[in-house]
Formats: C-alpha cells, sequence, structure tokens
C-alpha cells in the first residue's frame, strides 16, 4: 500500500494560512502602523515571528484611492509589491529582505510582463519564488502576491543563489 504523503498538504495549509485575498490594506504588527488604515479583515495583514515578516497576499489595489492600479499586469504587480513594501516597512523590514514570494496569475499568459515588472522591484537580491496560475481573485485582479521578509535587526547575512 502506498504512503500518502502530508508534506504537501502541510504546505498548503501553510500556504493558505499567509495568502490573504485582501481589498484593503490593513493594520499590521510593526512600528510604524500609522501609514496603514484600520481594517475589519478577517485575518491579519502582516505577522512578525522573531526575525520573520509575513505578509499576507497583496492585490493591485492603490491605498490612496481604494481602486485598482490599472487593468493591466504591470500595473497591478508594481502596485501589489508597493502594498507589500509598505507592509514590510511598518513591520520593521524592507523589499531587499524579502526571502521568498508567491504569485497567483490569473492568466498564466500574463507570467512574462508579470516577470518584467517583478525586476524592476527585485534587482539584485531576488528572493526565491513561485508562481501558479489560478482560476480567479478577488476584485477581479489579476495576479496576488505574498511575501516572507527578515526584518532589519537580523544581522545574519541573506545568500541569493
Amino acid at each position: 500500500m502506498a504512503r500518502k504523503s502530508t508534506g504537501s498538504f502541510r504546505f498548503l495549509v501553510l500556504i493558505a494560512a499567509f495568502c490573504g485575498f485582501s481589498l484593503l490594506l490593513a493594520q499590521s504588527a510593526g512600528k510604524d502602523k500609522s501609514s496603514l488604515p484600520a481594517s475589519d479583515l478577517p485575518f491579519s495583514q502582516t505577522v512578525s515571528v522573531g526575525e520573520l515578516v509575513f505578509v499576507s497576499g497583496q492585490i493591485g489595489i492603490d491605498p490612496a484611492t481604494g481602486k485598482m492600479a490599472g487593468e493591466d499586469i504591470a500595473s497591478q504587480t508594481r502596485q501589489a509589491l508597493a502594498n507589500i513594501e509598505r507592509h514590510l516597512n511598518a513591520a520593521g523590514s524592507n523589499m531587499s529582505r524579502v526571502v521568498k514570494t508567491t504569485v497567483f496569475l490569473k492568466n498564466i499568459t500574463d507570467y512574462a510582463d508579470m516577470n518584467a515588472a517583478y525586476k524592476k522591484v527585485f534587482t539584485s537580491a531576488r528572493p526565491a519564488r513561485a508562481t501558479v496560475e489560478v482560476s480567479g481573485l478577488v476584485g477581479g485582479a489579476l495576479i496576488e502576491i505574498d511575501a516572507i521578509a527578515v526584518k532589519n535587526s537580523h544581522d545574519g547575512k541573506l545568500e541569493h543563489r
């Protein structure tokens, strides 16, 4: 009898725990929360544990307008990453400290254009990443990105290979 692998299931549970479908940025744990609007979403936008910062999935909504940053994948990718950056800054980290992202694309055909926008943010220190196509995202978004980062106070060197 074949033994069932629980590793994949545990990974999916972990991803589900940290991936949120968000329309607005919410209050996060961290240093400067004043730049992040409060929310009544049923999950945390940012969770800090020790030296790690977990940012729930962000879509391309501009927090200043409450509207999607654009209808194209490049605009939504840039905004989703900007939203992640705001949460990381509030939690005492930054984009150069990101160690892992997961990208959810509504259309895998947007992969190349998403990569072009993504590379402009992660120029040299590129985190590990998984990219998957999904059947749909909240609010008609084309992309959602979550992130795991190390706090600025962590003095260990990040190795990117």
